[in-house]
């Protein structure tokens, strides 16, 4: 895969990032778990470990529910911002990896998770003021959109 490919992957998982912090670690791990991404003998072969994919799997679940509450911050509050800012350089780094591309794609990773986390913060609030202030909808939409987009970036790891 070209260095391109592998920076294009990275900032699109970035961008899932900014949607919901925790989908793009899981997406990796199950990536890595299922042969979709080449972390054999790299830094990030542990991603695939089963018990690194059941973590991140219910982290990714406990996201997806507390992302519901009522009382749960913005994503551009700091702290959010900067797990974003986090999950989307170790998920970018993880797709590079197995390509010899780890550092660059952890910068691309960054600045997806950027563009995912201001564009879906102001594509939110459109959405629910549009919708009558209804959130629930809009979030819940978020989540099947963030869970879809992240595996499909993984899953297009093995097919470029």
């Amino acid at each position: 895969m070209t260095h391109a490919l592998v920076l294009l992957l990275a900032v699109l998982i970035g961008v899932v990032a900014g949607l919901r912090a925790l989908t793009p670690p899981a997406a990796v791990a199950w990536g890595a778990a299922l042969g979709w991404l080449p972390t054999e003998g790299t830094w990030a072969e542990w991603v695939g470990h089963p018990v690194t994919v059941a973590v991140l799997t219910i982290l990714l679940v406990v996201e997806l529910v507390t992302d519901q509450l009522p009382k749960t911050p913005p994503r551009t509050v700091p702290p959010q911002f900067v797990a974003r800012l986090l999950t989307g350089a170790f998920a970018g780094a993880v797709i590079g990896a197995g390509f010899h591309h780890t550092f660059s794609a952890i910068g691309a990773g960054m600045i997806g998770a950027v563009l995912g986390t201001l564009g879906g913060f102001h594509a939110r609030r459109a959405l629910v003021s549009r919708n009558g202030g209804r959130d629930l909808p809009i979030a819940v939409t978020e989540d099947v959109i963030a869970v879809l987009a992240g595996f499909a970036v993984v899953a297009l790891a093995t097919t470029l």
